[in-house]
This record gives structure tokens, sequence and C-alpha cells, in this order.
């Protein structure tokens, strides 16, 4: 069976889709009933109404993440709407019980602006301890992710944006190393001003990153202060540079990211970078080059794709899953700046430590260590949740954004 038609037959069967709600309290005998609804089910309710912290107590929200998309940029296939969004925000949901026991609710919201998208999550999130934005084009991402953060009291993520950068940062930390690199002085280009490119530059500035050495490229080239045609996120990182191309951004470049489209670097262009470079082609299925043809004409790089078949998977289930878990466990009222750092270095020291049999026997793989093919931990590596939730949740304590104490059975 082809895997278009394999994928058909596993959502469809034995019931369609992947997600289901379970009951977590017995409802066998008439004191079940009396306790799960009326009349013991007013109790919770006059305790939440006094003490509305509370309601993580006595309901699921504590525990509830929403996964939400307009439908706008669906994986590759771009505005399919939000219905047809449905099986990737079930998938989603999938990845967040899996990996880190997050409970979700999947919504597909069909708005047509900005406000009216906003003004229904911001009605929603009662519902919720948290939200995971996905899917939602650019630039209407940042203005609603923008909006709702500063309407809600508790996290908003998106993770295209966030999670991305998240591992691209901490892959590039450890690639840079690898290479003799400092992430301070290194010349970065990335192509695609969409929400990942974007968010990755924010992120490697406040990682460091010199803002003269970020390079970015749209369908037009290089982002630059001449140009009258750029929102205002663009704007941000607009140059004063004479570089108008990808040949011109990438001549001594230690740096390429790729955030845009498949085979959009050609092997004469990554000639041009400087010795030892960095290359990350994530556009998926299909990267900006292959990397049997980059290693062909570049012995001395370091290189990561989207794709699992390839060594350096960066991929955004090493992220949300347990960034979400660490800030649910805080109750925080945000995922801020401080918490993305504290993701990307944990995940980067993880990657630098010795690989469990465990990891390997999941891979099939008789040896891993730190190295050139080795710079992002692996999705199944279980230390991930040990690691990068207590990073996290450590950092909203002291930065201010958590309302519960560091929890007691995180390390210490």
């Amino acid at each position: 069976m082809d895997l278009k038609r394999a994928a058909l037959e596993y959502h469809r069967h034995p019931r369609p889709g992947k997600l289901a709600v379970a009951a977590t309290k017995p409802c066998e005998t008439q004191r079940d009933l009396s306790l799960a609804y009326t009349p013991g089910v007013a109790e919770p309710v006059r305790a939440i109404a006094e003490a509305p912290e509370d309601a993580h107590l006595y309901t699921s929200r504590g525990n509830l993440v929403a996964v939400i998309t307009d439908g706008t940029a669906v994986l590759g296939l771009g505005n399919v709407g939000p219905l047809a969004a449905k099986p990737v925000m079930e998938g989603k949901a999938v990845l967040f019980k899996r990996f880190a026991d997050v409970d979700v609710f999947d919504l597909e919201v069909d708005a047509d602006s900005v406000e009216t998208f906003v003004d229904t999550v911001a009605r929603l999130a009662p519902t919720f301890g948290g939200i995971n934005l996905e899917d939602i084009a650019a630039p209407r991402c940042f203005d609603i992710e923008q909006a709702l953060q500063a309407r809600l009291d508790i996290p908003v993520f998106h993770d295209d944006q966030h999670g991305t950068a998240i591992i691209i940062a901490a892959g590039l930390v450890n690639a840079l190393k690898l290479q003799g690199k400092a992430l301070e002085t290194a010349r970065i280009v990335c192509l695609g001003a969409g929400a990942a490119g974007i968010a990755s530059m924010r992120l490697l500035k406040h990682l460091g990153v010199a803002p003269e050495n970020l390079l970015l490229l749209d369908r037009k080239g290089v982002i630059h202060s001449g140009r009258d045609d750029l929102n205002r996120h663009k704007a941000e990182f607009a140059l004063e540079t004479g570089a108008r191309t990808l040949d011109d951004a990438l001549d001594g470049a230690d740096v390429f990211i790729g955030v845009s489209g498949p085979d959009l670097l050609q092997p004469q262009q990554l000639r041009r970078m400087a010795p030892r470079p960095v290359v990350f082609a994530l556009s998926n299925p299909d990267p900006e080059i292959r990397p049997e043809m980059a290693r062909a004409v570049r012995d001395d790089l370091i290189m990561a794709t989207g794709r699992s078949d390839y060594p350096n998977q960066v991929n955004n289930v090493l992220g949300f899953p347990f960034i979400f878990r660490g800030a649910l466990d805080v109750r925080a009222r945000a995922i801020n700046p401080a918490m993305h750092l504290a993701a990307v270095h944990a995940l980067a020291e993880l990657a630098r430590e010795p690989v469990p049999e465990s990891v390997l026997a999941a891979y099939g793989l008789e040896e891993l260590a730190f190295g050139p093919d080795y710079i992002i931990p692996k999705p199944l590596d279980p230390r991930l949740m040990e690691r990068v939730a207590p990073a996290v949740a450590r950092a909203a304590v002291e930065s201010g954004v958590a309302r519960a104490p560091y929890p007691e059975h995180y390390p210490s």
C-alpha cells in the first residue's frame, strides 16, 4: 500500500480521526452521578466563583491546551481553510499527549480578519490553561499572537514562530561550537521572512548575535533599508547594505538558514560561504539543498534539515510539548523570551551528553555522540521531559510570570 493510501486508511479506521474524549472519574453508580453532575457539581462551581484560580484544582483547565488555526498556512499546502486543517491540529494534539501528557482540544476557526480571530479565541480562553497557535500565515500570525498575549493571562505560543526558532537556535549553538565559531560574531543569512524566519532572527538576537550580522531575505531579495515595501516585522531587520541577492548575502557567510522552499540554494552559492559553514535547509519535505548535493561541494559543513531520514532533524516536537508542560506546571501567565532561551540551552546541553541505550534502540543505532551528525537531541529521547520542562518552569518562576512555585517533583 502506498503512503498516500495508507495515510487515508490510518485516519479513517477503526474510527475517524486521531482524538477522543475520555472520562477521568468513575460514573458507574448513583453516587458517582451525583458527584459528577447535579447536585455535587455545584460545590466546585461555588469554589471557582469565589476563587477563580481554584479552577486548576477542580477542572482539567490546568492541563488543557487549545491548538488553534485559521487554516491559512497549513504545512506546505498553503491556505486550505480551517476544516482541511483539522487533521494537522489533531496530529498536534496527539504529539502533546504522547510526549508531555498534555490534553488538547483542537479548534479550527473560520475568521476572515485578525480582529475576528482574536476575539473568538479570547472569548474561549477561560476553557484553557494555554493556547498553541498553529499554521497561521504571516504577517497576520504576528498580530494575532501579540493581541492575544496582551489580552489574556495564560500562555499564548505560536509554534511555527517560536517552536521552530528554539530548535533552530539550539542546533545552531552546537553546530557553531563544533565549527569553532562564536555565535556573537557569526554572519548569518536567513532565506524566508515568514513566521519561522522572523522569529528565529529575533531569538538569535536575544542569544547575542549582532544585528548587523543578520541578513534576512524574502522573495524580493535582501531586506535592506532602501526598500519601501516592508511590513513592520520585516522592517525590524532592514540593514544598510549593498547586498541585494542571495549570492551577495552568502559571500563569506558562516550560516545559512532556509525556511523558504525547495532547491533555492544552489551548489555554486554554497561555495561562496566562509570555511566550515553551517547549513540549515529546513524546507519540508524538499529542502533548499539536498544534503548529498551540499556535501559534494562542501566537505567542511555541518548540515540540518527538517526531515527524519537525514541526521540533525529540526523537529518542533523537541520543544512545544515540554515548553507547555513547564509553563502549565507553574501556571505561567505567558511563555516569555526567558523561557524560550531556557529551552534553547536545555536542548543544546542535552545533545552534548552521552546518549542512552534506549534512544539507540529506538532508532536502530549502535552509537550516537555529539558531533557533526548529532547536534540536536532525538525526539524519542526520554530525557527531554526531564530537562526542557524544568528549565522552562524555572525560567518562568525567575522571570516573574509563574503563579505557582517550582514543582517539588522537578529536579532542584
